[in-house]
């Protein structure tokens, strides 16, 4: 990354949206993302034009116009703009990378996946990892494999057609993982502390000039202990989460260096356009004490030092998937303040780079206009001289809502091309107009009217430091009817502060598959992403495996999950198995005898007798050969990972096998049976179910 800004121009007031999804939308159409659909994330749909969690067809990508008009288009990497129950290997595939203007696809669908066992698609269906851990392979350098065997495909057939490339990394998102030798490489590096990292950080973006002389470094967040102030087994601890990131973060770089030595070395970089930036601030979501699981966010909670510490050996490597502590995710925002999710600085303010060396004369240039995601479609077709269609495939289409900024590239001292920006996530809002910015942080579950505004003058005040509500009255009220005037404008409209879970509970997009009661899965069907899998969260639920009657069976019979959560049904040393696997506590049942010789329903039942409680059951046929107390359940999301039927595929969800584990012997089908949601009793074994 430095390399590409020492030979082009480096934004310090490049803005995105405070998440991944809604920012991809901006970046890939050059329009709002309420305005597109994706308001939050594609993992839901409220059913509200703004919250549908993917790309309206009337806001055709990037990817479709460049096609269009003769560019040979390519992504790798991270998409999550399709509806992720959309995902599966039946589609539909409308809002996959296929479908949406590029021409070949190599990366994962979903917000994020295990970097030693991705879930990995290529064009339309899911292959397998070329390799394993064991063997060194990690998902970054698979990427970058893909893109610079894409561009040496592109080059070598048809060198006269020009190609856009769209590189998606999964870093820095969590997981946090790298190869051993980048891990080793950052040992003790942050021994100091985010406090001193911070302060160092800040003088040096002084001294090269990224922040004005006189902007101030941000007050710690709320819940952020002064490093001084910790524990010795705290600092111990949260240093190696901090190595986990930096070690992830410099091997991706390293990769980005593979990719531009590439194109050098074949005279394709100094007439490329490279723009290289960050999708939203440092996550919050590792918590005050960062995770070594990344279920434990998703369900409303956070890990504890207690139960990081346990785990601690494992940090970056493929036997945990971790995220760093408030503290490291601050320091990641250095000067500001607040982090991903938040209308503040800290949300939405990120690094960008743009390299283009035949087009930019100012190499090493620092910008400080006001620039928008949304600006870098329409810049691309102004430098290419592309009019966007006003159709595309019979579709009337909105018109852009960002614009070219290739006036900068010549100019530091040119305008903002634009005077005004909303913003708005989970209720978090924001306006900026003129170098002002009006913002307030909600509270979840509090009436929106009741959120306090705050008001900065960032021309003066780089860090939104220095609070001028009180003094600007009128010029915040001023501030906050011109927020609800675009927030109408671009269909931002109902707010909504729900968190992630209880929004993908609630309503489902019709003939959706989450909601079905019953799914059966035939023997040998593609791996289906966690996502996509049975909603088995407080309710009974029943699990039964139909196979060849064979003596001695072995192996998994169906597997959902990942290291961090998940469940295994299983059959080893002759007994059936039922582990659960969720917060770092082990549930497992296990039959009090041998599956019986040529048993061919094997089950397991759920009987719900309170919030996220019940009693697990094994069964073969319709004889209980096992049963045992569950607690603690999960209530809601219980895994990013994959459901497979005949093994235990990726990143395994128990430590009670090696490998995947497969089953010994031919299995027909696995069927899932659900009660109702906060429904008690017993969903009933395999064959009552087949009676009814």
């Amino acid at each position: 990354v430095d390399k590409m800004a020492e030979r082009g121009l480096r934004f310090n007031d490049f803005n995105v949206t405070p998440l991944c999804s809604s920012t991809r939308a901006c970046l890939l159409t050059g329009r709002n993302h309420h305005s597109v659909g994706m308001a939050y994330l594609a993992n839901v749909d409220s059913g509200y034009p703004s919250h549908r969690g993917r790309i309206s067809q009337s806001a055709s990508t990037i990817a479709e116009v460049l096609e269009q008009d003769g560019y040979a288009t390519m992504a790798i990497g991270k998409w999550h703009v399709a509806p992720l129950e959309e995902t599966t290997a039946v589609g539909p595939y409308d809002e996959w990378p296929l479908r949406r203007g590029f021409g070949r696809y190599y990366g994962f669908l979903d917000a994020l996946t295990d970097h030693f066992y991705p879930d990995v698609i290529e064009d339309n269906h899911r292959v397998d990892p070329p390799a394993g851990p064991e063997d060194g392979y990690h998902l970054s350098e698979d990427l970058m494999d893909h893109a610079i065997s894409y561009v040496r495909d592109q080059v070598s057939i048809k060198p006269e057609q020009p190609f856009f490339l769209y590189v998606a990394f999964g870093t820095a998102h969590c997981p946090h993982q790298a190869p051993q030798e980048y891990l080793d490489k950052y040992k003790g590096a942050y021994d100091g502390g985010w406090d001193e990292i911070r302060q160092s950080r800040f003088e040096r973006q002084k001294e090269s000039g990224i922040i004005p002389p006189d902007a101030e470094l941000a007050p710690l967040n709320p819940g952020v202990k002064e490093w001084d102030t910790l524990s010795e087994d705290q600092k111990r601890l949260f240093a190696r989460f901090q190595e986990a990131y930096a070690g992830m973060i410099d091997h991706t770089d390293a990769q980005l260096d593979r990719l531009f030595d590439y194109l050098e070395s074949i005279d394709r970089l100094d007439n490329t356009i490279v723009v290289v930036l960050s999708d939203n601030g440092a996550s919050q979501e590792g918590g005050p004490d960062g995770g070594v699981d990344i279920v434990t966010y998703e369900e409303d909670q956070f890990c504890t030092v207690d139960f990081n510490l346990a785990k601690i050996d494992t940090i970056g490597g493929p036997k945990s998937q971790t995220n760093i502590p408030w503290g490291w995710a601050q320091a990641a925002n250095t000067p500001l303040k607040w982090y991903k999710q938040n209308t503040h600085a800290g949300g939405i303010r990120t690094p960008m780079v743009i390299s283009w060396p035949d087009g930019i004369a100012d190499a090493g240039g620092i910008r400080s206009q006001f620039v928008h995601a949304i600006d870098i479609t329409p810049t691309i077709f102004d430098i290419l001289n592309i009019e966007p269609p006003s159709t595309y495939r019979g579709i009337e289409q909105m018109p852009l809502h960002g614009a070219s900024i290739q006036n900068l590239f010549a100019n530091p001292d040119a305008s903002p091309v634009r005077t005004k920006q909303y913003f708005e996530m989970i209720g978090h809002r924001a306006i900026w107009q003129d170098g002002w910015k009006a913002v307030a942080r909600h509270r979840r579950n509090e009436p929106f009217e009741d959120d306090p505004w705050e008001l900065y003058h960032l021309d003066a005040d780089f860090s939104e430091i220095n609070d001028v509500a009180s003094s600007e009255a009128e010029r915040l009220e001023g501030l906050i009817e011109l927020w609800n005037a675009e927030a109408d404008r671009y269909a931002v409209f109902p707010l909504d502060d729900r968190y992630l879970a209880v929004r993908a509970s609630g309503y489902q997009t019709p003939n959706s598959p989450r909601g079905r009661t019953e799914f059966t899965y035939l023997g040998g069907t593609t791996r289906i992403p966690g996502s996509a899998s049975p909603l088995v969260f407080n309710r009974p639920f029943n699990i039964t495996a139909y196979t060849a009657a064979v003596a001695e069976p072995e192996g998994v019979l169906v597997a959902v999950g990942d290291v961090s959560g998940g469940y295994s049904l299983f059959v080893q040393g002759g007994r059936l198995v039922y582990d659960y696997n969720y917060l770092g506590v082990k549930q497992r049942i296990t039959s009090d005898d041998a599956v019986p010789t040529g048993a061919s329903e094997l089950s397991f039942d759920f009987e719900r007798t309170a919030d996220n409680e019940g009693v697990g059951r094994l069964l073969a046929g319709t004889a209980v050969i096992g049963e045992g107390p569950m607690t603690g359940m999960a209530k809601s999301l219980l895994s990013w990972g994959v459901l497979s039927v005949g093994s235990d595929e990726l990143s395994p969800v128990t430590d009670a096998y090696r490998g995947g584990f497969p089953f010994s012997r031919e299995i027909e089908r696995v069927v899932f049976r659900l009660g109702g949601v906060g429904q008690t009793g017993v969903v009933g074994g395999s064959r009552d179910h087949e009676n009814q």
